[in-house]
This record gives C-alpha cells, sequence and structure tokens, in this order.
C-alpha cells in the first residue's frame, strides 16, 4: 500500500501527463512553454531564457515558477543562474553562450518527488559571417564563343551555421541573376559575360545572425581572359640547318583581340627548357622561324598566347610537338691518340692509332666513315699513306721515325677540319711534374705542374690495373693552358687506375708521368696468409705474398703481426707495406704460437687466416756443442785406456791369461818310467814312419 506522502506524488505525475498531453482538434497542447522559440545566438554573448506556465495546468498539485528547473542537454544549470519573474515565469541567463548546448529544457520538480519535463528547445551558436575577401575573377575561354567567368574569394572564418554565398554582378544600368556556389563556399561561375563593358562584380555572405558583402571589383572582362593555347602546331626544316620553322593556329581572330606569344624548346630528352626572346614574339602571327639551334638535333615545342598589351592571364602551353634539324659538316675533328708497342720489332714500330667518336653537337650527322692519313716527316718527297675506316681505331706497323697523322670525319654534309697528331721518334721533350689525384664529389681530379715551355695539349691516360683483366687504355685531351681537370670515363670506387700525363708540343711530346689513385677506398677483401720460412728456438722467420690489386680496395699502409701463445697476451708487430718476411724474435723455446696478420688501407683493415708453430727446444749449435764434448771426451777415455793397458800388459796378462806348466816337462816323467812321455807319443803319432 502507498503512503499519504507518495500517493500524492503519484497523483501529481498521473495529472502533469495528463495536463501536458491535453488534446484538442488533434493538437498537443504543453503545460508551458519556452522563450525564444529555437534561437540562433552569437558565440560568447549573453542569453536569456523564459520558461512559462500555462494557468489550465496550475490549478492542481500546487505548482509553481519556483519549482522550475533547467537543463541543457541533462546537465542542471547552477540556481544562481535563475530568476522567478512570477508564480508562472522562470528565467535563465547565461553570459557566454560559448558553455549552451542542445537542448536547453524547462523542467518541474513536484512535490519535490518527480521531475517532469515541461517544455525544450534546440539553441544554435554561432558567428556572423565575415567579410568576403581577396575577390579575384577570371575568364577562361573554352571555344571561340564561349567566354565563362569564374570568381574566387576567401570566405572567412567557420561560422557554424549554414551560410549562404551569392555572387552578383550587374552593368551600369543593369543587374543580372546571383550566381549561387554549388558544393563550395568560395567560388561560382558565371557562364557567359560581355566584353568591352564596365561590369561590378561583389560577393554577399548571409546567415541567421548577419549578412556581409565583400569589396566590389570593377572590370572588363576582357582584361581578365585566359584564352585557348593555339593549336595544329607544325615543325618544318629549313634550308640552314641551324633554323625550324613554326607554324600554328590561333583559337581567337585578329578583329577580336590582338596577341603576342611565348615559344619554349628544348632537346628531346633534355628536362631544361629554353625559350625565344619575348619581343620576337610580341606580335600577332601565326608562324616563327627559330634560329640558332644545333644542326641534326631533335627538338621539342611548345606555345602560348596572351592579349598583346599583357593585360589578363598567359593561355597554358599549346601540345608539344617536335622537329629535326638537316645535318652539317662536323663541326671539329675527332680527338685523337696512339699506343706504341717496340717490343716486337726494334727496327719498326707497331703504332695502334685511335680516336674518340664526335659528341652528337659535334658530329652533326651521321658519320659515314673517318680518312687517316700518315705522313713520315723525315721524308718529305714520298707521298702520305691514306686510309679509309668507318671504326675509331686503326694499327700500323711502320718504320721507327717521326710522323705526323691526320684524321677527318666526314658526313653527308661534309668532312670535318682535320685532327692532327705528331709521333715524334723520341719523348725528348720536357715531361710535367708532381702528377698527383684527389677525389673530389664522385670524380677523380688529376693535377700536375706544367713544364716551363709551351704546350700545346695535354693527353691524359688512364687505365683499370687488375689481375683478372688487361690494363685497357682510356684518355682525354685537355687544352694546354690547364693543370689539372677530371677524368670523364666511368671510373669505380675500390678500384687502382693507373694514370699518366703526356704535353704534347709543336714539334714533339714530353714522356709520361703517372701516378696510381683510387676514386673511394675501402678495406682489404682478405688479410695477408703468412707463413713461416726457419723456426728457430727464439725466434722464426714468417714469409707472406703481397695481397693483388684486386684485393687491396686501397693503398696498403701497412701490415700488423699478431703473434700469442696458447695462454699468454697477443702481441702486434707493425711492419712496412712493402716487405714481405719479417723475423719474430725473443720467442720462447719448445712453445707452440698462434699467429695472424692484418693489411691495412685508409679505411680500415682485415685479418688472413691464423696460423700456428712450434719453436725448437735447442737453439743452432747447441746439440753439436753437448755432443762433440761428449765424444772427444769418449775418446780420449778409449786412448788413456789403451796406453794404461799397453804399459801394464805383463800385469794384465798375469791376471789374465797366467803361466800353465809343461807337462813334458814336469819332473815326474822322469820320475816314472813305465809310462812313456806323452810329448813322445805324440810324436809319433804325428809321424807314424818313425
Amino acid at each position: 500500500m502507498f503512503s499519504g506522502r507518495n500517493w500524492v506524488a503519484h497523483s501529481l505525475y498521473v495529472f502533469l501527463n495528463i495536463c501536458s498531453f491535453e488534446v484538442s482538434g488533434g493538437l498537443v497542447q504543453s503545460c508551458g512553454h519556452i522563450i525564444p522559440e529555437s534561437p540562433v545566438l552569437a558565440l560568447g554573448s549573453n542569453f536569456t531564457a523564459l520558461c512559462i506556465l500555462n494557468e489550465s495546468c496550475l490549478d492542481f498539485g500546487n505548482i509553481y515558477a519556483s519549482q522550475i528547473i533547467w537543463k541543457i542537454k541533462n546537465r542542471v544549470v547552477p540556481k544562481e543562474q535563475y530568476h522567478e519573474i512570477n508564480r508562472t515565469v522562470s528565467s535563465v541567463t547565461f553570459n557566454d553562450t560559448s558553455s549552451l548546448a542542445t537542448p536547453l529544457t524547462c523542467n518541474i520538480l513536484a512535490d519535490g518527488q518527480i521531475e517532469q519535463n515541461i517544455y525544450g528547445i534546440t539553441v544554435t551558436v554561432g558567428l556572423p559571417p565575415e567579410k568576403p575577401k581577396n575577390l579575384s575573377c577570371i575568364v577562361h575561354q573554352l571555344s571561340k564563343i564561349t567566354y565563362p567567368m569564374t570568381c574566387t574569394w576567401n570566405p572567412g572564418r567557420h561560422t557554424f551555421l549554414d551560410t549562404h554565398f551569392r555572387l552578383k554582378y550587374r552593368w551600369l544600368q543593369e543587374t543580372f541573376p546571383d550566381c549561387i556556389p554549388k558544393d563550395v563556399n568560395n567560388s561560382c561561375t558565371i557562364r557567359d559575360v560581355q566584353f568591352f563593358v564596365n561590369t561590378k562584380v561583389w560577393v554577399e555572405a548571409a546567415n541567421a545572425l548577419g549578412k556581409a558583402e565583400s569589396d566590389p571589383l570593377i572590370l572588363d572582362p576582357i582584361e581578365i581572359v585566359k584564352l585557348l593555347p593555339p593549336h595544329n602546331l607544325s615543325v618544318n626544316s629549313g634550308i640552314l640547318p641551324t633554323v625550324l620553322k613554326l607554324s600554328w593556329e590561333n583559337q581567337i581572330s585578329d578583329t577580336a583581340m590582338k596577341l603576342k606569344f611565348n615559344i619554349r624548346y628544348r632537346i628531346m630528352g633534355d628536362t631544361n627548357w629554353m625559350q625565344v626572346p619575348p619581343e620576337d614574339t610580341a606580335s600577332t602571327r601565326t608562324s616563327f622561324s627559330v634560329q640558332g639551334l644545333r644542326p641534326y638535333t631533335e627538338y621539342v615545342f611548345s606555345i602560348r598566347c596572351m592579349k598583346e598589351d599583357g593585360v589578363g592571364y598567359w593561355s597554358d602551353w599549346s601540345e608539344e610537338k617536335t622537329g629535326i634539324t638537316t645535318e652539317d659538316k662536323p663541326s671539329k675533328g675527332p680527338p685523337i691518340w696512339r699506343i706504341i708497342d717496340v717490343s716486337c720489332s726494334p727496327p719498326s714500330w707497331t703504332v695502334h692509332l685511335m680516336w674518340k667518336a664526335l659528341k652528337p653537337f659535334e658530329a652533326n650527322g651521321v658519320i659515314l666513315q673517318y680518312e687517316v692519313t700518315v705522313r713520315a716527316k723525315s721524308s718529305l718527297s714520298s707521298p702520305p699513306e691514306k686510309y679509309s675506316v668507318n671504326t675509331t681505331d686503326l694499327t700500323l706497323k711502320i718504320p721507327n721515325g717521326t710522323y705526323e697523322v691526320t684524321v677527318v670525319a666526314r658526313n653527308r654534309a661534309g668532312a670535318s677540319p682535320p685532327s692532327v697528331l705528331l709521333i715524334p721518334a723520341s719523348n725528348s721533350k720536357a715531361p710535367v711534374k708532381n702528377v698527383r689525384t684527389l677525389p673530389k664529389d664522385g670524380k677523380l681530379w688529376v693535377g700536375w705542374t706544367a713544364p716551363n715551355s709551351y704546350v700545346l695539349k695535354y693527353v691524359i691516360e688512364w687505365c683499370l690495373l687488375s689481375n683478372s683483366s688487361d690494363c685497357i687504355i682510356e684518355w682525354q685531351n685537355e687544352p694546354g693552358n690547364v693543370q689539372g681537370t677530371y677524368l670523364k670515363g666511368d671510373i669505380k670506387p675500390f678500384k687502382c687506375y693507373l694514370i699518366t700525363v703526356y704535353p704534347l708540343y709543336a714539334d714533339g711530346q714530353g714522356s709520361g708521368q703517372s701516378v696510381e689513385a683510387y676514386l673511394q677506398q675501402d678495406r682489404p677483401s682478405k688479410g695477408p696468409t703468412v707463413q713461416t720460412k726457419k723456426v728457430g728456438k727464439a725466434e722464426a722467420v714468417l714469409t707472406w705474398n703481397h695481397l693483388t690489386v684486386d684485393e687491396q680496395n686501397g693503398f696498403i699502409r701497412s701490415y700488423i703481426i699478431f703473434y700469442k701463445t696458447i695462454d699468454g697476451n697477443e702481441t702486434a708487430v707493425t711492419v712496412d707495406p712493402s716487405k714481405t718476411e719479417y723475423t719474430l724474435s725473443s720467442l720462447a723455446s719448445d712453445t707452440l704460437y698462434t699467429v695472424r696478420m692484418m693489411a691495412y688501407t685508409d679505411e680500415g683493415g682485415r685479418s688472413g687466416p691464423d696460423f700456428t708453430f712450434t719453436t725448437q727446444k735447442f737453439g743452432k749449435g747447441e746439440i753439436e756443442a753437448i755432443v762433440v764434448p761428449v765424444c772427444l771426451a769418449f775418446l780420449l777415455i778409449v786412448l788413456l785406456g789403451v796406453l794404461f793397458c799397453f804399459n801394464k800388459r805383463d800385469l794384465i796378462k798375469k791376471h789374465i791369461w797366467p803361466i800353465v806348466p809343461d807337462p813334458s816337462k814336469s819332473n815326474i816323467a822322469q820320475w816314472s818310467p813305465q809310462v812313456p812321455a806323452k810329448h813322445t807319443w805324440i810324436s809319433r803319432k804325428k809321424n807314424p814312419e818313425c
């Protein structure tokens, strides 16, 4: 059963529910309402809401405004913010709308027991629109007759409200429909505009808290047009090998607009663009001849245009087109060098002539053949030897002497200037000095000190040193006024190169000066393998072979020998890298040693395999020093014994071989006559005839 207090509270709850949903004509009438209804508020402003109770709902239950509870999203608002205006009206005030959340509800606490919602509103908090800024417009040409105008602007801060933008424009006396952006709030496109008429353009932003307008633009659309690029571009070669003629069509008539152009071009495969001087193309045209090009070179061209007076925008670049200039005679002769082999037949030489193929911008076409002329300087009356080859080398066997060799490269347009090489009988001229190298920026620099005499040019010759392949010579020419250059070949790291510099004079050449060099060093690929050549009691002679040039990976700066006994500390000895033998001294006798060897470059070292040996128990001569005295002493003792025995022979004989009496001489034989004498019988035995 309910207590009296609970019964009253329950009855009041039922009553409020009935009163809150009094039906009249199908409409629901609440027991109260809040004003303002669903307000839109400025962020950070003050706000006061009123909850008004209906008189019809107050006749039962003693319900008053003092019992109203305000809530924000089911969170009770502190009572300090309430104000009871009369028995049916209560207000709540917020000093900063930043703390507001939705919904804001008015609730009644009936008899201190049951809380009932009376009414609720949605509160929207935001900001008024800012003035749109940075309004700019551009007219894009879509065809010869279609010119829409697109305007963009900065819409300003986020308002947290539905803010609508309108692009407005008008002529002096005529207003047009607003342009309303779709899916964006910072741009809009007017489908058609009129040239040569000043147009006023501005942006209006509006939301529930207010409106704002941008500064207006007053412009003639012809001044902001961006045209379509010229089309149907074609490139044709001219009579001259350095000229290509461009032709194109403009996509706006000359009467509607005067144009100027930019023409850019580049060599096929290159990424760097060159440009025709703008003043050469500053007037309306449909063709232009580009000059100063390389012969027999493929170029890529592109073109753009804009209004002749420079007001407006450049068009996009046109579609790229290519063209090739015609051939011209080679601009220079091929660089030439030689290798002389005098080992086979001293009275004559085997000369290997070699020259470099011209670069494309030097060849100016397809090289068909090389013409080589060899003339003996010692016999000017004899006709020169001439050869035509399509390779870049030629081997000749010629008598010893001084020769002048010329090489000419020929293409369809003609022959190059001749390249001349003097082959002297001997390298009697002054050589360069102090040849040195320096790795820098991934390249190998070679420098030298020039001779005192005037040098026509230098030849730098280099080859890769390897145990697995021959030294294939590469070379390059350098002017006579330089004293250093970078090698232009494919120089690999960790490989040793032999570099030789020759000075060439007008009447001869100097002998080559060489140096070995690395672009980059590394640790050796392996360490030396050490062995023993000779082992003694307190020393051991170690030997090893130098690492091959392929295994060194750099300049060997030192060797370090490490050796130790089984339970002893390791000892290190540094050895000069030119040595292949070293003697370890002060070793313990009859002891097992472990030895290994490391080879070091500038980048570190690498150890070879371990090797063991055992020192001898006796040193050289120690056994002889013991055996010889013992043998001599033994011989001396023997000799002394023999001498002693010789001097005491009678005494020794007496003791060793005593005298035995002869029975035949015994007196007893004479004393017993019946017994014949023994020696007489024996005598008869020996001589039976007696």
